[in-house]
C-alpha cells in the first residue's frame, strides 16, 4: 500500500483525535494494551489500535465512520497529481493551502514557477532537474513537453539566476538546449498564477523570436496586455497608425531583427551595429528605410515606443 495513503490516513486519525479525543495508532502499542481493529481506507485495509477505554468497540465503529466520511470528502492523491491540479488552478487558494500544510512547505516564503521546455530528452531532463533542486520544498513536475519547477526563493539567489543555471546544466549534463519562462514571485497559495505567467513567457518568447534562453513574464507584460485586446480593436489601431506598406518592414526578418536589436540596446547605434555584426552605415541605412516607410524615426524615444507597439500588434494579428 502506498506510503502516501498511509500518511494521509494517519493525518485523518490525528484530526479525529484532536476533535473527539479518541486516540488511534497505526502501530501496535509497545507496552500498554490497546484495542485492535481494522480500518478500510482507499481500497486497502489497515491494522489499527484504539487506546483502552470504556466501550472501545463502540469507539472503533465511530472511528471507522469518521474515516469513511473523510475519505469520501477528500480522496487521497499522489503528490504529483495534487501539484498538477494546483498549478492548473483547480481548487483555488484553499486547496493550495492544504497542500502546503500537508507537505510542510515553508511559511511566509515566496516561490515562483520556472517553466522549462527542453528541445529533446524530456524525461531525462526532468530527472536531472529533480537532482538539482536544493531543498525538499522545491518541486518539479513534467507536463507534456514542459517541466514546471516550483522554486522557493532563498537569500542571495534570484529566480532568473536559478533558471539560467538549470538551462546551462541541461546543456552540459543532458546535452539538450532548453527555453525557460519565469513567473512572478508569489505566496504558494497563488502559485497557479505564477505558473500561467511562466507558460506565457515561454510561449511569447517563441512567438516573438526573443533572444536568449531565459525570460521573465515581466519582459512580455506589454505584449500580454495587447494580446488581451479584442482583435477588431487591434485592427482599428493599425488603421489609425496609417502605415502604408507595413508588410515590407514587419515581414522582413532582417529589418525586424535590426529594429529589435537597436531598441534593445537603448537606441545606441554603436552597440546595436556591434551586436548585429553590421557596419554602422548599414545600420543607419536600415533605420532610414524604416523611417521612410513607416514615418517613424526610431532614433527618437517616442517614435521608438510607437514602433514597438505597432510591431507587437502586427505580429499578434498575423500569428
Amino acid at each position: 500500500m502506498s506510503s502516501e495513503i498511509r500518511e494521509e490516513l494517519a493525518r485523518i486519525l490525528e484530526d479525529v483525535g484532536a476533535k473527539t479525543g479518541v486516540k488511534v495508532r497505526l502501530q501496535p502499542p509497545d507496552q500498554e494494551r490497546g484495542y485492535p481493529f481494522s480500518l478500510d481506507f482507499c481500497g486497502g485495509t489497515f491494522s489499527a489500535w484504539l487506546e483502552c477505554g470504556e466501550d472501545a468497540k463502540h469507539m472503533a465503529a465511530l472511528v471507522r465512520c469518521l474515516v469513511s466520511y473523510a475519505e469520501r470528502g477528500h480522496t487521497v492523491r499522489r503528490k504529483e497529481e495534487y501539484l498538477k491540479s494546483i498549478l492548473g488552478g483547480e481548487g483555488g487558494r484553499e486547496d493550495a493551502r492544504q497542500f502546503a500544510l500537508k507537505y510542510r512547505l515553508p511559511e511566509r516564503r515566496e516561490c515562483c514557477v520556472i517553466s522549462i521546455v527542453p528541445e529533446r530528452r524530456v524525461e531525462e531532463a526532468e530527472r536531472h532537474i529533480a537532482s538539482c533542486l536544493e531543498t525538499d520544498s522545491d518541486m518539479c513536475l513534467q507536463l507534456n513537453a514542459h517541466i514546471a519547477v516550483v522554486k522557493f526563493l532563498g537569500d542571495g539567489q534570484t529566480a532568473t539566476e536559478f533558471g539560467e543555471f538549470l538551462v546551462q546544466s541541461l546543456y552540459e549534463e543532458v546535452g539538450t538546449t532548453a527555453t525557460a519562462g519565469i513567473g512572478s514571485s508569489v505566496p504558494f497559495e497563488e502559485v497557479a498564477s505564477s505558473f500561467a505567467q511562466a507558460e506565457t513567457a515561454v510561449r511569447v518568447s517563441t512567438l516573438f523570436h526573443a533572444s536568449g534562453r531565459v525570460h521573465t513574464y515581466r519582459e512580455f507584460l506589454l505584449i500580454k496586455m495587447l494580446e488581451d485586446v479584442p482583435v477588431e480593436r487591434l485592427r482599428e489601431y493599425m488603421r489609425q497608425f496609417n502605415i502604408g506598406d507595413s508588410d515590407s518592414i514587419f515581414d522582413d526578418e532582417e529589418m525586424v531583427a535590426t529594429a529589435e536589436e537597436f531598441l534593445n540596446n537603448s537606441l545606441n547605434i554603436s552597440e546595436a551595429s556591434r551586436n548585429l555584426y553590421l557596419h554602422r552605415n548599414t545600420l543607419m541605412y536600415r533605420l532610414d528605410k524604416i523611417e521612410r516607410i513607416t514615418g517613424l524615426n526610431i532614433r527618437n524615444f517616442p517614435d521608438a515606443v510607437t514602433f514597438r507597439v505597432i510591431s507587437i500588434i502586427y505580429r499578434l494579428l498575423h500569428q
